[in-house]
């Protein structure tokens, strides 16, 4: 069973910048094949894909929405994968989630569609104020 964990999620002004963390418990370094990707759920809409991965071919996907803004990072030996939130606004606000599927991410309509993901972290939640 894969277990994810985030953490990070605060408050912050329009403009400020957070940091979220994704602890996982499988090896997502050199050799493996996961898709490891960012998921936010506002109040009333539907989850959306932020950013994905892959561990294979360590491609990068990003929704329009956040290019320019959030980047991506990975450190092996924690078993870590991190999110960097930058220039954040009020319509960043949601629920933030983790989630990873023993696959390759091909191309950026698969990587960031939910449906492609059978492990889930349990959220951490993004506050951005005007």
């Amino acid at each position: 069973q894969v277990q994810l964990a985030e953490s990070g999620g605060g408050s912050v002004q329009t403009g400020g910048s957070l940091r979220l963390s994704c602890v996982v418990s499988v090896y997502i370094g050199i050799g493996s094949k996961w898709c490891m990707g960012w998921f936010r759920q506002a109040p009333g809409k539907e989850r959306e894909g932020v950013a994905a991965f892959s561990t294979s071919s360590v491609r990068q996907y990003y929704a329009d929405s956040v290019k320019g803004r959030f980047t991506l990072s990975r450190d092996y030996g924690k078993k870590t994968l991190y999110l960097q939130m930058d220039s954040l606004k009020p319509e960043d606000t949601g629920m933030y989630y983790c989630a990873a599927d023993k696959s390759d991410c091909d191309g950026v309509s698969e990587a960031l569609d939910k449906y492609e993901y059978n492990y889930w972290g349990q959220g951490t939640q993004v506050t951005v104020s005007s």
